[in-house]
């Protein structure tokens, strides 16, 4: 049998995860690369662990318990597992498995000291390390130790810490299984862990590496601090010798013990630059085989030779956009400027650079622009670090810092054959075009005519025919966002504003003027569906068994509209109804993320919006909607002629006031049309997404898909590769070998999707894999406050509400709300806010313009807010200067 229970090292490699898990895959591939020395060794297979738990009926009802258990119960969670350990430790190993890890013993030589290691099928995996989950046992000596570590190593898959890994990262603890590798000790002169990218920002060029002397066990635990080397392109660029007090060395009859450094040794490097060199060229060939950045742990040994004895993906690095070339490229999150940060499925992603007006790069399930070239020409580079500034301070910043290295070649101002920026600015008058607000009705009723072509034509289609009507749908979809007229109009109302802000604070010392003037502009199809939840609201307030009916529904967390049904059977049910209908006809498009088009719709779930209805009855009075509005525009118009009367008084008063007012009307005319272009893309969307899941149940229907919404897992092009070759006409066979590929595509997919969720997307990313964040640079803030983007006006204290997804939103008057990022579809909620703080954002984002619209105080671009700030604390948000304080 030791062909089923144990196998060499030299016989395995990443194909045999199954059967010998990551650490031990990853070893057996390690121990074929050519000058890569690993320690000899083999692998107990999960055969033989799933062959010993079988001997303990109990045991498969324990692991359906701890299925069920709630993952925050830790004291459940910690004492189950200790019983699973127990359990697993106390059964008596089968004969024929203990002489076949004896006979594997033997050939490594009689009673030579071992390293005992576990090896977990969810282990050492691109998408999730679980490094240090599982248990390592060092100088393990005889066979009669190494059995009983192997039962320990085993019991430790179901250590505290590596089922609530595993809990986090979608892994159900059934279907994990455990393999023990079994390697010849290594004794150190020094050793420690190797990473062939900077694990901290990211930059693929550079490595880092950390040594001590002895045992690794030593860093890994905290009982030293390393020495740290910085390599790049072949040279040490830095070092940090530390005072190495302590060491972990092998006692002469196993096991290990802490021993004391000599003084004279204590601040020697452990390891010379050149040894650090070659660990590196180790590192990047090692890197080279699995093709992604790794997490290596090393030994020197007595002879001077670098033993490898562990290697992993490094799973918490960003990927980097895919470049035809090896010259350097900065990419910008274009997820940041939409306030929509969240990892896309690949049909999301993909539609969006199909209609995108600039080319996007796909990486981590999000997208970016390439700004190199502009970067790089004189005559564009002002131009865009101003315009991307004025959105996110953040991300001008982060590009600044990458200027300053020299990352991006920048071409003499002669050679750079670049167009200069548009005319007009903050200094000037916005962008040629008209103040008239025939204009802005001229745009909306060309949008409303485009999508209305779209759905009537759209229903007819299907088949290739339907893929072939969407690419010449997605031109005339750019050809709308793209017309001059409107692209003026956008800038027309957005250049007014900078031009007010900075004029009047120059003149009168008036702060982001703007803010105020723009309240209740016409045209503004955002904050109009807020206010027209309101009136929702108005309709359910006198109805108290529909009020209850439609908690019970939040109480249940119901989504879909069934519930819609239910109020036909209340007394006022049926206007209910009528009043969510109404309102899913004109704004059922949305929805949170709603840049992604696999995205359920307020359409797909109108339970979405029960709980924003309910908090817009507990918190308002009827009619507040039109009182809403109309007080936005009666404070709008005080506060023109207020600056107005002001700015004849000044020196050149009549000049300036003569500007000021034709800026008033211009912004006025254009502000609120800032929001219609996104209104016109999520419709358009919205009718692109129904024709594809019609066609993705005739897949379902022909056996090719096994579920509609498994279609979201593919690219639009290969959606539309896999219609052309007519699935629903082709054979039996045929449709098999088809429903295979794409399963095994979309496994493929679904499981770097769950990766990349949990994944940070960097403002700013270089070629070389670096995230910048950026940074505000400012010495206006008091200690201990939270700086971000001031983006409107007022300073409000309340309790902070903490929410990450506005179905769990429950806002009560005055509460300020806290959250990582908004788009549109949250605005019916900002009605029902007193102050607004995102980490994410910036002047013109589209939080920004509908916190303004409600006179909301906002500060954005908090980094880590919702980490920083409790649910329930009390803070104040300084909406005019930009930073919250936490009260308590």
């Amino acid at each position: 049998m030791i062909e089923q229970y144990v196998v060499g090292l030299h016989e395995i490699d990443e194909t045999h995860i199954a059967r010998v898990g990551g650490k031990g895959a990853h070893l057996g591939s390690l121990s074929g690369i050519e000058g890569i020395s690993v320690p000899d060794g083999f692998c107990v297979t999960t055969d033989a662990f799933r062959h010993v738990v079988a001997r303990a009926p109990s045991l498969a009802g324990l692991l359906d318990r701890l299925a069920g258990l709630d993952p925050d119960d830790r004291d459940a969670v910690r004492t189950l597992s200790a019983q699973i350990r127990r359990t697993i430790e106390r059964i008596e190993l089968p004969e024929d498995l203990a002489a076949a890890v004896t006979r594997g013993l033997a050939r490594l030589g009689a009673d030579v000291p071992c390293a005992v290691r576990s090896s977990a099928t969810a282990e050492d995996l691109p998408t999730a390390s679980f490094a240090g989950q599982q248990d390592t046992y060092l100088n393990i000596v005889g066979p009669a130790e190494v059995l009983r570590h192997v039962s320990r190593c085993w019991a430790s898959l179901f250590t505290e810490r590596a089922v609530t890994y595993r809990r986090r990262n979608g892994i159900d603890d059934r279907t994990v299984h455990m393999a023990v590798v079994v390697q010849r000790m290594v004794f150190p002169r020094a050793s420690g862990i190797l990473f062939t990218a900077d694990p901290v920002s990211g930059n693929r060029k550079v490595a880092t590496v950390d040594a001590g002397f002895g045992l690794g066990e030593a860093l890994v635990s905290g009982l030293v601090n390393p020495d740290v080397f910085t390599v790049r392109d072949g040279r040490v660029v830095s070092r940090t010798i530390a005072a190495k007090q302590r060491a972990v060395r092998p006692l002469p009859g196993g096991g290990t013990e802490e021993v004391a450094v000599g003084a004279q040794e204590q601040e020697q490097p452990a390891l010379t630059d050149a040894q650090v060199v070659e660990l590196v060229r180790l590192g990047r060939h090692i890197e080279a085989h699995f093709g992604r950045p790794q997490d290596i742990e090393w030994c020197l040994d007595a002879d001077g030779g670098f033993r490898i004895v562990q290697s992993r993906p490094i799973t918490t690095l960003f990927p980097v956009p895919a470049a035809a070339d090896q010259d350097n490229h900065v990419y910008v999150s274009v997820g940041h400027g939409q306030m929509m940060t969240d990892a896309m499925k690949a049909l999301g992603h993909s539609m969006w650079q199909l209609t995108a007006l600039v080319p996007m790069h796909e990486a981590g399930g999000r997208l970016f622009v390439d700004v190199t070239a502009r970067l790089a020409d004189s005559a564009s580079r002002a131009g865009l670090l101003d315009a991307l500034g004025k959105g996110d301070p953040l991300v001008r910043d982060a590009l600044e810092t990458v200027l300053d290295r020299g990352f991006v070649p920048l071409l003499p101002d002669a050679e750079s054959g670049g167009v200069p920026a548009a005319a007009g600015g903050r200094d000037g008058a916005p962008g040629a075009v008209e103040t008239d607000p025939a204009v802005v009705g001229e745009l909306i009723e060309r949008s409303r005519a485009s999508v209305a072509a779209l759905e009537r034509d759209i229903r007819t289609k299907s088949g290739p025919e339907l893929f072939d009507y969407l690419e010449e749908a997605f031109e005339e979809h750019k050809r709308v966002v793209g017309d001059p007229l409107n692209m003026r109009a956008i800038m027309a109302g957005m250049e007014a504003a900078w031009w007010l802000n900075d004029k009047l604070q120059e003149w009168l010392g008036e702060k982001n003027a703007a803010d105020t003037l723009t309240l209740s502009a016409p045209d503004n199809i955002t904050s109009e569906m807020g206010l027209d939840l309101l009136a929702v609201a108005d309709t359910v307030r006198p109805l108290p068994d529909v009020v209850a009916f439609l908690q019970d529904v939040h109480d249940r967390g119901v989504e879909d509209g069934g519930f819609l049904d239910g109020l036909a059977e209340l007394p006022g049910g049926p206007g209910v109804r009528k009043a969510v209908e109404d309102y899913l006809a004109r704004y059922g498009m949305r929805c949170v993320g709603e840049i992604d088009i696999t995205r359920p719709r307020w359409h797909e779930r109108p339970g979405a919006l029960v709980p924003v209805i309910l908090d817009n009855v507990r918190n308002f009075e009827p009619g507040a909607a039109a009182q809403r509005f109309e007080e936005g525009r009666r404070k709008a118009h005080d506060k023109a002629q207020e600056v107005l009367a002001r700015l004849r008084e000044l020196p050149d008063g009549d000049r300036k006031a003569e500007e000021t007012k034709r800026m008033i009307d211009t912004v006025r005319a254009f502000a609120g049309y800032r929001e219609y272009p996104k209104y016109g893309i999520v419709s358009r969307y919205f009718l692109y997404k129904q024709a594809l899941l019609g066609e993705a149940a005739r897949l379902v229907q022909a056996g090719v898909l096994p579920e509609r919404d498994d279609v979201f897992h593919l690219t639009f092009q290969e959606f539309r590769d896999v219609v052309r070759r007519d699935p629903y006409g082709s054979g039996a066979g045929e449709r098999s070998a088809t429903a295979a590929r794409l399963g095994e595509l979309i496994r493929q997919r679904k499981e770097a999707f769950r990766s990349y969720e949990a994944l940070t997307p960097p403002r700013v990313l270089t070629s070389e894999g670096e995230a910048l964040t950026g940074s505000y640079r400012r010495d206006d803030v008091p200690p201990g406050a939270l700086t971000g983007l001031p983006v409107s006006t007022g300073t409000v204290e309340g309790r902070a509400r903490v929410v990450l997804d506005i179905a769990d939103a429950d806002l009560e008057a005055g509460d300020i709300l806290v959250t990582t990022f908004t788009d549109p579809s949250w605005s019916p909620l900002f009605v029902g806010a007193a102050a607004l703080v995102t980490e994410v954002g910036g002047l013109m984002t589209h939080g920004a313009v509908i916190a303004r619209e409600y006179g909301l105080p906002a500060v954005v671009g908090v980094d880590g807010a919702t980490r920083l700030i409790r649910d329930g604390q009390r803070i104040r948000v300084h909406g005019t200067d930009g930073y919250v304080e936490i009260l308590s």
